[in-house]
């Protein structure tokens, strides 16, 4: 099945598309979190309530902006949607130190979770629709590779 290509001209699916990295023929939500390793390192030498405070209005954004794009599309959660993937990301790393390090590591860990979908991720994925469901997945594998990493920073 063919899905609909994005229409750069419109700034909903441009935005919700990562800024034209969803449109990778091959992994597009890695290229999707490619976007978000500038905008973390952007982003971290926030306090940590202003740096959650941004994350949580990217993630409100992101709930109507995915809503959009998919209805625009036609197709629920089409795979050039990355915004999730950046969102998701940047949870990640909430805490996390500065470096290269860290950044590494939290992109490692966010994909891994985001493509392997243990439970619940998995369920999000499968059963909540809509701008929340395309959000919920990555957020809570954001939330699972965040805790993971703060782990493996501990233990180094």
């Amino acid at each position: 099945m063919t899905r609909p290509r994005p229409d750069w001209r419109d700034p909903v699916q441009f935005v919700a598309c990562g800024f034209g990295a969803g449109l990778a023929p091959k992994a597009p939500g890695t290229f999707g979190t490619l976007v978000a390793l500038p905008l973390w390192w952007l982003l971290q030498p926030l306090p940590l309530p202003v740096y959650l405070g941004v994350v949580a209005l990217l993630s409100i954004i992101g709930v109507w902006l995915c809503d959009r794009a998919a209805a625009r599309l036609g197709v629920h959660d089409h795979p050039a949607i990355v915004w999730d993937e950046i969102v998701g990301y940047l949870v990640t790393m909430v805490a996390a130190p500065a470096g290269w390090l860290p950044m590494l590591l939290g992109f490692v860990l966010f994909r891994a979770f985001d493509i392997l979908k243990p439970w619940p991720i998995r369920w999000l994925d499968r059963k909540v629709h809509g701008g929340v469901g395309i959000m919920a997945d990555d957020l809570l594998a954001g939330l699972f590779a965040a805790v993971a990493l703060q782990v493996a920073l501990i233990s180094m």
